[in-house]
């Protein structure tokens, strides 16, 4: 993987075979930023990072001047990834482990890009409870956006708060935002 823009643009980082992750690609990532780009100023955002892995997306962030990211995955080797590589780049990335669903039930905080990359083989209804828990909860700053990814396969434009679709390969980011 590789970061494509910012202060780290080029810099490749190898993450351990033996996570369980797919990583975000980067024709995929390009085009993810540049809408994001168009829409943001980096310096001022918060950011969150569900489902991180090798922390792909917190990291192309945090190489664009994101100040505040958080990121959340459930398996240990993968926020031990994301804490050294923090560390090394001083990035200001907070890794938690943490079960995705159980910190979107009890998190407080407000954030203006929520990233959800959960695996692609789960059924609609777990990518759906991903939004609605965003919402419920109130977790979006104003004008802030969940971008879910998801493979073709899935279909989340029913949902209330859906706002439109981006395709980039064999990926799909879904868009939401409050109504």
């Amino acid at each position: 993987m590789r970061i494509i823009s910012g202060k780290y643009k080029g810099k490749r980082l190898v993450a351990p075979k033996r996570l369980p992750v797919r990583p975000t690609t980067d024709m995929a990532k390009e085009g993810l930023f540049n809408i994001l780009n168009n829409r943001f100023y980096f310096d001022e955002l918060r950011v969150l990072d569900l489902f991180s892995g090798t922390g792909n997306i917190s990291f192309e962030f945090a190489s664009r001047g994101v100040q505040d990211i958080v990121a959340v995955d459930a398996f240990p080797g993968c926020i031990q990834f994301i804490s050294k590589i923090s560390n090394e780049l001083e990035f200001p990335i907070s890794a938690l482990k943490s079960d995705v669903f159980k910190y979107l039930e009890r998190s407080k905080e407000k954030f203006d890009v929520i990233f959800a990359d959960p695996p692609y083989s789960f059924d609609e209804t777990q990518f759906l409870k991903i939004a609605d828990l965003v919402f419920a909860n109130n977790l979006l700053q104003e004008d802030g956006v969940l971008v879910v990814e998801h493979s073709d396969q899935t279909d989340l434009s029913n949902h209330s708060n859906f706002s439109e679709q981006r395709k980039y390969g064999g990926s799909i980011f879904s868009f939401f935002e409050e109504k």
